[in-house]
């Protein structure tokens, strides 16, 4: 890709769409790409996404052209199950290992100690938190690597195909707006049909919950209560990374214990030094290869424990 496009991360759009306002300066006129295949099967249900874009939206239909793909190319569907299933396992172990360490990090702070309260056992207790995460990022990374290098899928017929139309749509697109949904789906596509170098020099992108997830370096799954019991946040795979040092985390006052200072303070240390940003129905913030300005309803879980709203850009 000759150059990163310019980015808008939005917080989520069902209840408080903003999305329109976000691009109006930006693309006052002309077709609007969108991606919604975080929504799976329910990928074409985008009537509201076009009625508040005014009918200019142009769906890219990445969900339903990965299917038309592995059809025509059942070897190519075969080998990507394979992957899937060995991504699936290393975040089955990697989980296995995270639930010892972070139980151990988040029981060190709790207990008192005169001479050093917060002290070097907490540090080494983080640091094995990141090198965990870290060497799955990694393995993760191999396994995507392998897949590519032995497929090649760019190049197979049925994706070739695919990627031309791609391409000859976002060359007459004015922006690109990328939904929710599944982020894992939707990253995978992404991904498959290579998205992010089709993408114009000019064209605006503009995306919120699983969307702007997609769009950072790593893409981390959180929520301090699911419903199965205790979560530790995980980390998933390597994001597009076109919004590099920041981890977004859409509905965070809902999936995180915001108030828990120990909880926030190892989350922010974790990822450091990657911002922590809580971002809400409303939250706005504009990217040109680092953030232009404080934003719009952004905060920032501190390594204090504390979240404040984020400050400007240095």
């Amino acid at each position: 890709m000759p150059s990163r496009p310019r980015v808008t991360l939005l917080g989520p759009q069902r209840l408080r769409p903003t999305l329109a306002d976000a691009l109006r300066g930006r693309a006052p006129e002309g077709p609007i790409a969108t991606i919604t295949a975080g929504w799976q099967e329910r990928e074409g249900d985008d009537q509201e996404l076009d009625q508040h874009l005014e009918g200019r939206t142009v769906n890219l239909a990445l969900y339903r052209r990965a299917e038309a793909v592995f059809q025509r190319d059942p070897e190519l569907a075969r080998a990507h199950r394979e992957r899937q299933e060995r991504m699936r396992r290393a975040q089955e172990l990697y989980a296995l290992r995270l639930a010892c360490a972070m139980d151990c990090a988040y029981a060190l702070p709790r207990r008192t100690d005169e001479e050093d309260p917060l002290g070097a056992e907490r540090q080494d207790a983080i640091e094995a938190i990141r090198t965990l995460d870290a060497g799955h990022l990694e393995r993760v990374r191999r396994i995507q690597r392998e897949f590519e290098e032995r497929w090649q899928p760019h190049a197979r017929d049925a994706v070739a195909a695919e990627r031309a139309e791609l391409g000859a749509i976002l060359r007459n697109v004015r922006a690109l707006a990328g939904a929710g949904g599944r982020v894992a789906v939707l990253l995978n596509r992404l991904r498959l049909f290579g998205v992010a170098e089709l993408l114009g020099q000019g064209a605006p992108v503009a995306a919120w919950s699983a969307g702007a997830m997609a769009l950072s370096e790593r893409v981390v799954l959180f929520h301090d209560n699911p419903p199965q019991g205790p979560g530790h946040a995980e980390v998933l795979d390597a994001g597009l990374g076109l919004c590099a040092g920041i981890v977004p985390l859409p509905h965070a006052r809902r999936r995180l214990d915001l108030g828990d200072r120990v909880r926030v303070a190892l989350f922010a240390r974790r990822f450091a030094p990657a911002a922590a940003l809580a971002m809400e129905d409303g939250a706005r913030i504009e990217w040109a290869g680092r953030p232009e300005g404080a934003g719009t309803g952004i905060r920032e879980l501190r390594a204090e424990g504390d979240v404040a709203p984020l400050e400007g850009a240095a």
